[in-house]
């Protein structure tokens, strides 16, 4: 799936009020850090996903929890 296909889908799923969640996103898939997942997740397991890196402020620790959860095969 391409990142911007992906980046329009979690632009659905974080609300404007995040909407430093959403730059921290789309900033670390520019930079590599950020990998789109090897096969296509269900809008539950994105869902799920970004829920969880809402709950914290966007950092360096958490970014990497987010990648993991893309794709679990992340080295992140």
């Amino acid at each position: 799936m391409p990142i911007s296909a992906l980046l329009a889908r979690i632009r659905r799923l974080v609300p404007n009020t995040n909407e430093q969640h959403y730059d921290e996103i789309v900033r670390n898939f520019g930079f590599g850090a950020l990998r789109p997942p090897p096969t296509p997740m269900t809008d539950g397991e994105l869902a799920r996903a970004i829920a969880e890196f809402l709950k914290a402020t966007p950092s360096t620790e958490t970014v990497p929890t987010l990648g993991r959860r893309l794709d679990p095969s992340s080295p992140l």
